[in-house]
């Protein structure tokens, strides 16, 4: 009895030492990639630039957010501006904003192309067509961009590029559930995020997305990201079919949060997940893995001993220390009530993760969406039609 007690305590407690230790390299490899360039980039020098941004309605932060695209230190770029809906209440303050920056070339494109179930792809579509220059950036309304917001872009373009981008990095949270999703953006996705990109295993992120726009064009142009339900899930497929790498910018661009509800975060996470699920089951699959809580709490739960709980403890500890040392190395934000957002988040991530493989649907803007591969879609109407 005592002796399968202990081999009881030795398993549990390597397997957990295992997820640990590949938390802890990942965390080891984001520190050491976030800030510093890989190589001398290949962008041509002062090239113009087409910075194309869909906007939907009125946030918190929409001014400031829509402002910064007109004071980028850049020589050479214009502004796009599509909204889907004409009766869309951002469009007085983009007739403001262009008014009051003149010297920016700026257009308002009103209305959307129906190409795909995504409504964003939708609203880039006109823009895209409508830009002048080779080089196109598509970027989401709420990404807060610095000065040289298109010089960091730049900046990481190599010959072996097909797309460099940004993951959004969570910032001025207000209220405890918007430090939830900065757990969820930050420690968590952004670091796995640059850990793949350094081991050559680069994914596109929709939030900011610099394309060369012959590349694109000649792979089937902006609609051939209507492949995937995600844009990004689409575009990192025809980049490495094309031969080429997705590049991630040296330092990941902030979204400013606010106030969040946790209903908001629980619905973003989830929809995100069953989208990772639908397009990469098989790097969502190990997922399930990169929390603490739950692996540490079976452990402790199947071998209540002394030993198993001092060190699965310790374990956790050095695990959401690591977590905190990598926010405050990347210069994100951080609070006393950040660790307890890690065990939040670690808590609610394994039902994320089984309703992602449960459930093909979701909300999107008030849009509901069938998220299954396009194939099994029609399969499946086939079957109901006979």
């Amino acid at each position: 009895m005592i002796g399968s007690i202990e081999t009881g305590a030795i398993v549990a407690l390597s397997l957990c030492a295992v997820l640990t230790l590949v938390n802890l390299l990942s965390v080891a490899i984001a520190a050491w990639r976030i800030g510093r360039h890989r190589g001398a980039p290949s962008f041509p020098t002062a090239a113009p630039m087409s910075l194309v941004r869909p906007v939907c309605g009125l946030e918190a932060f929409s001014e400031e957010m829509l402002e910064r695209g007109f004071t980028l230190a850049h020589p050479d770029y214009e502004l796009i501006f599509c909204v889907a809906d004409g009766r869309d209440p951002i469009i007085p303050l983009l007739h403001r904003l262009m008014a009051g920056h003149p010297a920016i070339p700026a257009r308002l494109i009103i209305g959307d192309e129906r190409i795909s179930d995504n409504p964003k792809l939708n609203n880039c579509v006109r823009g895209w067509e409508a830009a002048r220059h080779e080089w196109v950036v598509l970027a989401d309304s709420n990404v807060l961009m610095p000065p040289d917001y298109l010089q960091q872009l730049q900046a990481s373009w190599r010959p072996d590029t097909g797309l460099v981008c940004s993951t959004p990095i969570g910032a001025r949270p207000s209220g405890f559930f918007a430090e939830l999703e900065c757990a969820f953006l930050n420690t968590l996705q952004a670091r796995w995020q640059y850990t793949g990109e350094s081991l050559g295993l680069g994914f596109a992120q929709g939030k900011s997305m610099l394309w060369h726009k012959p590349f694109l064009d000649a792979n089937g142009g902006i609609r051939a990201l209507a492949a995937e339900i995600a844009e990004d899930a689409a575009a990192t497929k025809l980049v490495r079919a094309a031969g080429k790498r997705v590049h991630l910018v040296s330092s990941p661009f902030e979204q400013p949060l606010g106030q969040r509800a946790f209903r908001e975060v629980w619905s973003r996470q989830v929809r995100w997940a069953r989208l990772r699920r639908v397009t990469f089951p098989h790097f969502f699959a190990p997922e399930i893995g990169s929390g603490a809580l739950l692996p540490f709490t079976i452990a402790a739960l199947a071998v209540p001993t002394l030993p198993v709980v001092v060190g699965v403890v310790a374990m956790a500890t050095l695990w959401y220390g690591a977590e905190y040392a990598l926010a405050a190395r990347a210069g994100w934000h951080r609070s006393p009530r950040l660790l307890l957002a890690f065990l939040l988040r670690d808590t609610v991530l394994p039902v994320m993760w089984l309703s992602a493989w449960m459930q093909s649907a979701i909300v999107w803007r008030g849009n509901a969406m069938d998220i299954r591969p396009k194939e099994t879609t029609r399969l499946r109407a086939r079957a109901e039609a006979a």
